[in-house]
């Protein structure tokens, strides 16, 4: 999945330190990053490059330290005029040059620890953007210096990164799995189900409400299967296997989904992919590695 980097090792210990010339700068514009791609493999801007058009007080003096992916540190690149880079910018030795790419990229680009680091950043440039006054009493937050929280100096509020709980849920029925397509959304392939958990519900009933809202079924022998962080949707994401409890006739909620249907293990149409929690799900049931389980 896309956060299993190994041998890279993500550290997201807050240690703010000032930057080096060889650390990266993560920029965004709105779902866009600076980036260089050549061949599938993508790049980031480092401090020393941006040394040639950016102030260096600003460049290395009000920095926003993000996380390190094996010692080499993340910073964000946020209010920073990096467009210097793009277009008119040197070319690297490959010919490639930077460019605003769609936030996409992360899906299908590599190398994958540069991808995740990438996507994770956007996360946390999100979280920036959104919390720039306190919600209490409309002071601007300041930084904390000891971990990675936003505090209001006036009233003492304090802002955490968001994170939101949701499931992932394959509903079995003997040899057949319940696949769904989202409606409204860029997203076209064929998913699982899945939903927010509320206030006051464990994650095993959001799993039973969620089906019940969304397709009209009830489930049983609801099984934890494992986790993803989800940058894209500030998500943490949690998969769970459950059968269905009764009948199988479908009743669709059109705001939520465009279609819902059972599909034959050996007829599920999803591929192999290593980035989403969702894809593994539908690959361990469709190669029946769920009886193993």
């Amino acid at each position: 999945m896309i956060q299993d980097i190994a041998p890279y090792q993500f550290q997201n210990e807050y240690r703010p330190k000032p930057p080096a010339k060889e650390d990266y700068l993560l920029c965004y514009n709105g779902n866009r990053v600076l980036a260089r791609q050549q061949d599938g493999m993508i790049a980031f801007p480092t401090f020393g490059e941006a040394e040639a058009g950016v102030d260096a007080d600003r460049l290395y003096g009000d920095y926003t330290y993000l996380f390190a992916v094996d010692g080499v540190r993340y910073y964000l690149g946020s209010g920073l005029d990096m467009d210097f880079l793009a277009g008119d910018g040197e070319a690297a030795a490959d010919g490639s040059r930077y460019v605003w790419e769609d936030r996409q990229i992360f899906r299908n680009a590599g190398p994958k620890h540069l991808c995740f680091a990438g996507v994770t950043g956007w996360q946390l440039h999100r979280w920036y953007e959104s919390r720039r006054y306190c919600g209490c009493c409309g002071t601007p937050l300041k930084k904390d210096q000891k971990e990675r929280m936003l505090y209001c100096p006036k009233c003492r509020q304090m802002e955490y990164p968001k994170i939101c709980p949701a499931v992932i849920i394959a509903v079995t029925h003997g040899n057949r799995l319940l696949m769904s397509q989202y409606a409204g959304r860029e997203y076209k392939k064929y998913a699982l189900l899945a939903g927010f958990t509320e206030i006051g519900e464990t994650v095993e009933e959001t799993v039973a409400r969620e089906v019940m809202e969304e397709v009209g079924l009830k489930v049983k022998n609801i099984t934890y299967y494992k986790s993803q962080p989800w940058s894209f949707s500030d998500t943490l994401l949690m998969g769970f296997f459950c059968e269905l409890d009764g009948e199988e006739d479908v009743t669709l909620d059109e705001e939520e989904l465009a279609l819902a249907q059972w599909f034959e293990r050996e007829e599920i149409p999803a591929e192999p992919d290593d980035v989403s929690l969702t894809n593994e799900m539908m690959m361990v049931f469709k190669e029946g590695r769920d009886r193993e389980r």
